[in-house]
């Protein structure tokens, strides 16, 4: 569980990082990879609901 909240951190801080970059830099490639890291972030969020959820029923 530890190895799956850092990954989210991690990409959480990716996601910031190009926010940053398409509203303070105005670089429009940054949205994609934004919105590429909302995916990433979506799919590691289930997981964790999932785990958080089996963990809870011990």
């Amino acid at each position: 569980m530890k190895e799956l909240v850092a990954k989210i951190n991690a990409e959480f801080e990716a996601f910031t990082a190009e926010t940053e970059s398409l509203i303070e830099k105005g670089v429009k490639a940054a949205g994609a990879r934004a919105r590429k890291s909302t995916l990433e972030m979506e799919k590691m969020l289930k997981e964790f609901r999932k785990l958080s959820i089996e963990e809870s029923k011990k």
